[in-house]
């Protein structure tokens, strides 16, 4: 990454190939983890509730312990190495300290929420469908955001803004 320290990467045709590729790569699968949402349920309560707690009316059944455990063990480790990925390429963009917190913290606090509220519907209480619906939209909001403020930071002539912060010890 001392491309993207130096600001080097604007001369490099291969390392901008390799992020750009990366990022629209990233996008698809942005997409389709909308699509996959709106697939299986929609931005209303009712929606999450019957697809956690099944909807007797359409003969669904509850998501069970054993297939939410399956999809959480994939989910952190992928989202985890995802959000790691793309929050790195942003903290060299010229952004101030204020915006990297954010963008630092908001998409990994949204995917373990967004993880983490299927479970409290599912074993907690119904309401927390809610937290569903915040958590996806400021996870897809979030993760945009960082793709778009690192491609932003790929075609601006701007040089990067990376920098060592002071340890606190």
């Amino acid at each position: 990454m001392r491309f993207t320290v130096t600001g080097e990467q604007r001369k490099n045709a291969f390392l901008r190939t390799v992020i750009y590729l990366f990022l629209a790569y990233i996008f698809v699968h942005w997409f389709s983890n909308g699509a996959m949402y709106f697939n299986d349920m929609g931005l209303t309560y009712d929606s999450v509730v019957h697809y956690y707690l099944g909807n007797p009316d359409e003969f669904q059944q509850p998501r069970s312990y054993e297939g939410m455990l399956e999809v959480a063990h994939f989910h952190l480790f992928a989202m985890g190495i995802l959000v790691l990925t793309l929050v790195h390429l942003m903290l060299f963009a010229p952004l101030s300290d204020r915006a990297k917190q954010l963008g630092i913290w908001l998409p990994f606090l949204f995917a373990i929420g967004n993880e983490g509220a299927g479970w409290l519907v599912r074993f907690v209480a119904p309401e927390f469908a809610w937290l569903k619906i915040a958590t996806f939209l400021g996870l897809e909001l979030s993760l945009l955001w960082v793709m778009g403020v690192t491609v932003w930071s790929m075609v601006t002539q701007r040089r990067g803004g990376y920098r060592v912060q002071p340890s606190s010890n």
